[in-house]
């Protein structure tokens, strides 16, 4: 069974398995949480995300969808990028931030990574009201079948928190 742990801080800053990433389609890096994983993990993750971009991703990563790179100077093996949907623009359809965060756990399964961190994935830029994401996070989570041990979500302020804390119990 996969524990739940919550944290308030950096996600640039954990020492896990792999970090989830909140990208942008064009897995080049952007603002908020893909901006600092970009900053911290440095030029190799890039390097990696533009090979993807020119062979299997040419038109950019779908929304919902997850694929792994290098975690470059990060505190982990992997960064594993998922394309969040923006809340006014998909129609605040619940599925695609569930679909994130179960193909996030595919990908991790597929590494053999034992412990995620996630951020508060499409809450920033991209609008989804933070409470209920929390809601579709937690949930789907605790739905996916799947061998890693702790997913820790990585909340950057205590709203964000709060709202998760809300749904772990």
């Amino acid at each position: 069974m996969t524990t739940i742990t919550l944290v308030q801080g950096d996600i640039t800053a954990q020492s896990v398995d792999a970090v989830v990433n909140a990208a942008n389609s064009s897995l080049l890096g952007g603002s908020g949480v893909d901006g600092a994983i970009h900053r911290r993990g440095g030029p190799a993750i890039l390097e990696e995300c533009r090979k993807l971009r020119a062979s299997s991703y040419g038109r950019g990563l779908p929304t919902g969808q997850a694929v792994a790179t290098t975690a470059g100077a990060l505190d982990a093996r992997w960064v594993i990028h998922t394309v969040g949907p923006v809340y006014e623009a998909d129609g605040g359809d619940p599925s695609l931030l569930a679909s994130c965060h179960r193909e996030s756990l595919r990908v991790a399964d597929e590494l053999g990574a034992r412990t995620v961190a996630f951020p508060a994935i499409s809450t920033g830029v991209y609008g989804w009201p933070m409470e209920d994401a929390a809601r579709i996070a937690v949930t789907t989570v605790r739905a996916t079948e799947t061998a890693v041990e702790e997913v820790r979500f990585v909340l950057f302020d205590e709203r964000a928190y709060a709202a998760f804390a809300a749904q772990v119990g």
